[in-house]
């Protein structure tokens, strides 16, 4: 028999709930659950508390939906100013009964209203649990949050990606490679896995000396690079200049995905542009040496980013709120079509 079960901390979760977990990260780092362990240990304030709503049945986690309760009458999900993909964790096997039992677990609970951000347009467990929310009395719209940027390597090789960028960035890179060894002179170094998490003050001392001053969340920060680092997907690339750090990228590996994740370099060297020599590496090095199938920028539409990647996709925030009774069928189909054919 499926119950739904209120978890406040990760740690209460029975041992099936792993499979679940493994089964996200497959789709996104930011559905691991050493992502969800992190921010609940670096990132949530006193007045903010972990809610796991999950649908289980006998020893087995069939459902979970990570929230976040705060002062007022709204849950969140479980979110960071870094997260760029947001999702339940959903079993393959009878879905619409455990979306059931999932919606009427979350009705019984003591909220208004649900925000769910940022979510993929086209991620059907959220498509589907939205339609059952529907069904069962809530009043659900969505709102455009940011775009990502990405690109499908498709079995090229490295050489075949770089020739079909824009032509300013390739003469960029050839020139400023150039100049940078002739004037200066310039190593990269790249640490995997655990070897990232002894190469992060040279991380730091770029990031004071970058544009963007200190790190505000370095505690989240440490505490994800340890996690994921463990795992062994860290992806650390420094450039250094007659030996002292002038850039670098943060990037993680996972399941044939490489997410770019936190960039920097130092002022002081932006005249070579450092930080584009240091993507084209890391680029050769995923695509060329780990055969990744998509390399994803996660949050922004800076014109940059666009320069590495050959398409863009929509994040959405779903905010939903308690009605006392279900909606008609009729309803249902001219919020679904305003869903379509309305954006804003």
């Amino acid at each position: 028999m499926m119950e739904f079960v209120l978890y406040t901390d990760i740690e209460q979760l029975p041992e099936s709930a792993n499979v679940l977990f493994a089964q996200g990260e497959k789709d996104s780092i930011f559905f691991s659950r050493p992502w969800f362990e992190n921010l609940a240990a670096t990132a949530f304030t006193n007045a903010q508390s972990m809610l796991l709503a999950c649908v289980v049945q006998g020893d087995k986690v069939l459902a979970i939906l990570p929230l976040m309760e705060r002062s007022g009458s709204t849950l969140y999900s479980v979110r960071h100013r870094y997260t760029s993909l947001y999702s339940l964790l959903l079993a393959d096997n009878n879905q619409k009964q455990v979306l059931r039992c999932l919606v009427q677990g979350l009705r019984t609970l003591a909220f208004d209203s649900l925000l769910l951000e940022p979510v993929c347009e086209n991620d059907q467990r959220i498509k589907s649990l939205l339609s059952s929310m529907e069904a069962s009395g809530f009043h659900c719209h969505r709102n455009f949050r940011f775009y990502n940027w990405f690109h499908k390597v498709q079995g090229q090789s490295y050489q075949d990606y770089i020739t079909d960028r824009p032509a300013r960035l390739l003469n960029t890179i050839a020139r400023k490679k150039r100049k940078l060894e002739r004037e200066q002179g310039y190593d990269i170094r790249l640490f995997i896995g655990d070897e990232a998490l002894k190469a992060m003050s040279d991380y730091y001392t770029i990031y004071r000396a970058s544009w963007k001053a200190n790190e505000q969340y370095a505690g989240l920060l440490d505490g994800m690079l340890s996690a994921f680092s463990k795992a062994g997907w860290s992806r650390l690339a420094i450039l250094y200049i007659k030996g002292q750090p002038a850039a670098a990228q943060l990037w993680f590996v996972l399941d044939k995905k490489a997410s770019i994740f936190r960039l920097a370099h130092d002022e002081n060297w932006k005249q070579y542009s450092p930080g584009s020599i240091l993507t084209s590496y890391l680029m050769e090095h995923v695509i060329d040496s780990e055969q990744v199938e998509e390399i994803d920028f996660l949050t922004g539409n800076e014109a940059y980013k666009q320069d590495w990647m050959s398409e863009r996709r929509e994040r959405w925030a779903l905010s939903c709120v308690k009605s006392s009774e279900p909606k008609g069928r009729f309803d249902l189909f001219v919020k679904s079509l305003k869903r379509i054919f309305i954006r804003p």
